[in-house]
């Protein structure tokens, strides 16, 4: 854990579609498609945004597999050239994962760039993990952190995973196990799996926080649920250090355990109630 491959890893979770930022609502079914056209031709960036997405999913458009992306790429990128932050978000990760267009990792990063300064949550993670990675710009981890910051105190769980990761191994920053089990805590309470990954590994080595085997079995358990390889392998290790008592009350925490809201997580620790 004292390299940033882990980090390299989660680029993959960077949406290459943002589908909760798309609005498909309108006076009628029927109608959509005529209403949506008309706003697009008084220049409605918006409006240029959500046909894109209409053309990928065959939404009130007719359904042509050989044009969809192409029409797709051009109507986000119409609407990003005219401000529209979702829009430009999006751009950016399609070319860097080479989705539609040819990857290029210097027009991504020009991308999430007009999109970070507008403030998009996501696009301040994706910028800042580009800069950590050196994807499209030179490596420098003192902007990647500054990015990263941003990220995470809007609640991006990606950026505060990131941040997390770079204060436990002093990339940009003098390294802070407070800080980075601070961090890495916000990410695992929103369900990042390599977040929660990380924060077991935290606790089962005492850094920033007290060691807590049960709470690294948690965590751990809760990783592993989500497919997490890495996080299967750590909770064998961790069972041969636990007694059968502590290993069930691992899973009770972990059963009971639901997805925190940032906005009202304001708690720094492991509650344990009884049932």
């Amino acid at each position: 854990m004292n390299d940033l491959a882990h980090l390299r890893s989660v680029m993959k979770l960077i949406p290459v579609i943002v589908a909760s930022n798309v609005c498909l609502v309108a006076p009628s079914r029927a109608g959509f498609s005529e209403y949506t056209r008309q706003a697009i031709e008084q220049g409605d960036p918006s409006a240029q945004y959500r046909l894109g997405y209409m053309y990928e999913a065959g939404l009130e458009v007719p359904r042509d597999e050989a044009k969809a992306v192409e029409r797709l790429v051009k109507w986000l990128r119409t609407a990003a050239e005219q401000g529209d932050v979702s829009a430009q978000y999006v751009v950016g990760a399609m070319y860097a994962n080479g989705y539609g267009v040819h990857r290029d990792d210097a027009e991504s990063v020009k991308w999430y760039r007009k999109a970070a300064e507008q403030g998009h949550a996501s696009a301040l993670t994706a910028l800042g993990l580009s800069y950590a990675n050196g994807r499209g710009v030179p490596r420098d981890e003192a902007e990647a952190l500054k990015w990263l910051r941003k990220a995470a105190e809007k609640g991006d769980a990606l950026g505060q995973y990131g941040l997390g990761f770079m204060y436990a191994n002093g990339r940009g920053v003098p390294r802070d196990d407070g800080e980075a089990a601070k961090w890495s805590r916000k990410a695992a309470e929103q369900g990042l799996a390599p977040a929660q990954f990380f924060l077991g590994y935290i606790y089962e080595n005492g850094q920033g926080v007290p060691r807590d085997y049960v709470a690294a079995y948690m965590w751990f358990s809760l990783a592993a649920l989500q497919g997490d390889e890495k996080a299967t392998k750590a909770l064998d290790h961790v069972e041969s250090m636990i007694t059968p008592e502590q290993r069930s009350e691992a899973q009770r925490l972990a059963r009971k355990w639901e997805p925190t809201d940032a906005a009202r997580r304001d708690s720094a620790s492991i509650k344990r109630e009884k049932d």
